[in-house]
């Protein structure tokens, strides 16, 4: 028989608290119509300085955890966590802006979907009185995830969700403050976790919000591009070698077609190749990273750049000609160049052939170093897989005829 923990971080929530606590503790009708018969209400005092904790204990029923200090959003939820004995685990604010009504409807299509995740969605549809500027946010991160990770989300940062407790091996670890949920979104993406949205409504918050937009949205900026990286660094560092390799090609072509009255425009078109070079760099860098962090995981390289695989052939056979192919040209466009007097002291820009074939040469020797690395890399990540073949007998092979074994005869005492 499933059961169901409902853990409610509180801190300073003392005007609202009793009203979402009286709203959860309706639901046992509804939790029965869905199937659920064990159920139980943890909430989690995070410090509160005002009659928070007093309001939560005098419910019948409820469980009552408390911080001593204010340890954050994060740390409240997964103290909850720790102490509930539900098979599944739901969350939702203790400041009145979710429905606990929703809660039957989210447990009940994790049982039919057989989801890992359910996330109630402020932003899919439904009634919702969130402040502006947190709608463009949550817009702007759920923008973000869906570019980083691949993956269809409208609301990161939703704080009303229902998980299995078993997922949570596989979602932590999880930060302690207000990125919890964006980083835990983040995480289930990458983590294969089985996720499902659905819509609900969303109403402003009783008593004074503690989300900083601008401090609390670079936390949550910086906990969907960290687990990125942990995961598929190639998917941010080689988006950014790619814009960058953008803006120098677009400053390249600016430099062509408009190079002003003084002839060409050597600083600009310089600028656009340290971009460019800066770009392919970054992705090889990126490359690396995978390797390394698949290695770590044990899992498949990941080489999507745009959600699937960039290279037909794998990065350590490029690597290895483009870095070739780039010291040729450094050489033959030095040669080039002196052949022509461009690197006379007479010619307008003396400089700018020498530097971008010694870029392009160090770009080369970059590209073969990653290029074996990356070889190195993958032979590691294969190695434990290529141990368990060479172990497991062959399927194929035929087994030996079995001889009689013939026993020499017992020698003649003398």
């Amino acid at each position: 028989m499933s059961s169901l923990s409902i853990v409610i971080p509180a801190y300073n929530e003392a005007g609202a608290i009793g009203t979402v606590l009286e709203r959860v503790l309706a639901l046992g009708p509804a939790f029965r119509e869905v199937g659920l018969e064990e159920w139980e209400v943890i909430v989690v005092d995070d410090g509160s300085r005002d009659r928070t904790a007093e309001e939560a204990a005098s419910y019948p029923g409820v469980r009552l955890i408390r911080h001593p200090v204010n340890r954050g959003y994060g740390a409240a939820l997964k103290t909850g966590f720790a102490h509930a004995r539900g098979e599944w685990l739901a969350f939702l604010d203790a400041d009145a802006t979710y429905p606990p009504e929703a809660l039957p409807m989210l447990y009940q299509i994790a049982q039919s979907t057989a989801a890992d995740l359910v996330v109630g969605s402020r932003m899919s549809g439904r009634d919702s009185e969130m402040p502006t500027v947190r709608r463009v946010g949550n817009w702007i991160f759920a923008a973000l995830l869906r570019v980083l990770g691949s993956a269809a989300i409208s609301d990161s940062a939703s704080g009303m969700r229902v998980l299995r407790r078993s997922a949570l091996e596989r979602l932590y670890p999880l930060p302690d403050g207000l990125n919890f949920t964006p980083a835990m979104s983040a995480r289930a993406v990458y983590e294969n976790i089985r996720m499902v949205e659905v819509p609900i409504p969303y109403r402003e918050r009783m008593g004074q919000s503690k989300l900083h937009p601008l401090r609390d949205g670079l936390r949550f900026l910086h906990a969907i591009v960290w687990t990125v990286m942990t995961y598929n660094p190639v998917r941010v560092l080689g988006l950014t070698g790619f814009g960058l390799g953008m803006i120098g090609l677009a400053l390249a072509g600016s430099a062509v077609l408009w190079p002003g009255s003084t002839g060409w425009p050597f600083p600009r078109l310089f600028a656009a190749v340290i971009l460019m070079a800066l770009g392919l760099h970054l992705f090889a860098v990126g490359a690396l990273f995978n390797y390394l962090v698949s290695l770590f995981h044990k899992r498949p390289i990941r080489q999507g750049l745009f959600g699937r695989p960039l290279l037909r052939r794998p990065l350590e056979q490029c690597f290895l000609p483009m870095g070739l192919l780039g010291i040729a040209l450094g050489i033959a466009l030095y040669g080039w160049a002196t052949l022509a007097g461009l690197t006379a002291p007479s010619s307008p820009a003396p400089w700018f052939v020498p530097a971008v074939s010694a870029l392009a040469v160090v770009m080369g020797v970059d590209l073969i170093t990653a290029g074996l690395l990356v070889r190195a890399l993958s032979e590691l990540s294969r190695r434990e897989l290529q141990i368990q073949r060479d172990l497991a007998p062959d399927p194929t092979a035929t087994a030996p005829t079995a001889r009689p074994v013939i026993e020499a005869p017992t020698p003649l005492s003398s």
